[in-house]
């Protein structure tokens, strides 16, 4: 049985594998069908990239996850089927990155100020730089050993980094401009797309949102569907796995669902390409259901 995986980054925003890179894998993986879900651009999907996926009989599907923020938190908006074409679409992603250079600059200088050494000339071969990209460059970093020691007891990990030092009311918190996830939603359907809640667990474990808070934002954004199969890797790596709770909120509320690995790169840790290191129970009839109502 074939799989598919609708969330997948590449190196044109904070992925680690190039577009061709990602098909192959999937080729290997048997996943018939993918989504490039990078942040704020759709830079992967060169005609190149659509040629070579077509070739290999792979259905790419025109994706992108914009970074929203909403009563004090972030939210992650997927939108799939985007005419790549869409005029307004795209300008809106250039304001976006646009924004993400000027956080880059704030941010950097706040890093300073507590301490830690940052040099934004990393990432000038980056296009989309993104909190995990700065994150990743402090902890890796030796000159931040000691500070990291003395802040956290040992060297953690990117995303605990971010929770702890760079999110809202921690010290490095930069207010970046963005968009909210309502006009996030308008503007993928505008550009013809479906709209998708991404991975809805995750807001949960990291901010606190109550089940019917994530709902009812579902309902304010006019979302198409939830991203419910998806693997949440806590921030002590422990996977947790609610994906039948979803489903079976997508179904009480007639959202549709979406299944994604998120895949960012190779670590043992985190889920690849279609999933296929982890126990999930989604059977042909699932994914049939999945490609029918995103109209694959």
């Amino acid at each position: 049985m074939y799989s598919i995986d609708l969330h997948i980054h590449s190196s044109y925003s904070d992925g680690t594998l190039t577009p061709f890179q990602i098909i192959d894998e999937a080729i290997k993986n048997n996943v018939k069908i993918i989504s490039i879900a990078d942040h704020d651009t759709l830079d992967a999907y060169s005609e190149e990239v659509m040629l070579y996926a077509k070739q290999q009989h792979i259905e790419l599907i025109p994706g992108v996850e914009i970074s929203t923020h909403y009563n004090k938190y972030g939210f992650h908006v997927l939108g799939y089927h985007i005419d790549l074409h869409n005029q307004e679409f795209r300008e809106m992603l250039y304001s976006l990155k646009n924004a993400r250079k000027d956080y880059l600059i704030n941010v950097s200088q706040k890093l300073r100020e507590l301490g830690y050494h940052i040099d934004e000339k990393d990432f000038d071969t980056i296009d989309i730089v993104t909190k995990a990209h700065i994150a990743k460059n402090i902890v890796n970093n030796k000159q931040n050993e000691e500070l990291l020691l003395k802040q956290f007891s040992y060297i953690p990990k990117s995303g605990e980094f971010i929770e702890t030092i760079m999110n809202e009311d921690c010290p490095a918190y930069v207010k970046k401009k963005t968009l909210s996830p309502m006009e996030a939603s308008e503007f993928i359907k505008k550009a013809g797309g479906t709209v998708i809640l991404a991975h809805p667990v995750c807001y949960q474990y990291e901010d606190g949102t109550s089940d019917s808070d994530i709902i009812e934002l579902t309902k304010k954004m006019k979302a198409d569907g939830i991203e419910a199969v998806y693997i949440y890797i806590d921030r002590n790596n422990h996977k947790i796995n609610d994906i039948h709770k979803w489903k079976q909120m997508a179904l009480q509320h007639n959202l549709k669902i979406t299944i994604g690995s998120d895949f960012h790169s190779f670590d043992s840790i985190h889920p690849c390409i279609g999933l296929i290191n982890e126990d999930i129970q989604t059977d042909f009839e699932g994914i049939e259901k999945i490609i029918h109502d995103l109209n694959i």
